[in-house]
């Protein structure tokens, strides 16, 4: 099940169902079958502190994604994707799409990752924008 959720922002998502439909599929087309994954909308300064907190990192980054999936072989996915809606906004001017696509794109992402993809070296880094562009495309088709 999908829940949406935000923490220190007023941020709404769009088309809830819809994008709870459509990750629903990206899940299936990944091999995996959703458990609970909770989207939480949230403010730079909120994901900052988590960054640092949680992964020791010091700068602002749009998603991070906590995963509580059970691996012995039960292919759901479950997690946690914390999305930072202001560095989604700085990233769409940056990229020159709009805020709602750049937070589809994130969305999906936080998703993969949760599905096992990476994207932390050069080629999973391309695997990773291959299947956001793929997955992205196929909402644009279901209009």
């Amino acid at each position: 099940m999908i829940r949406y959720y935000t923490d220190d922002c007023s941020y709404r998502l769009p088309l809830k169902r819809r994008t709870a439909a459509w990750l629903r599929a990206v899940a299936e087309s990944e091999g995996y079958t959703l458990g609970d994954v909770n989207y939480i909308f949230c403010s730079a300064r909120r994901l900052l502190e988590m960054n640092r907190q949680y992964l020791g990192h010091d700068y602002f980054t749009d998603v991070i994604t906590f995963d509580y999936s059970d691996r012995k072989g039960s292919r759901v996915v479950s997690g946690d994707v914390f999305i930072d809606v202001e560095t989604v906004a700085d990233n769409a001017r940056q990229y020159g799409a709009t805020r709602l696509q750049e937070m589809r794109r994130v969305v999906v992402h936080g998703l993969l990752h949760l599905c096992g993809q990476r994207d932390k070296t050069p080629r999973a880094n391309r695997q990773m924008h291959s299947k956001e562009d793929k997955y992205l495309k196929a909402w644009e088709c279901e209009r």
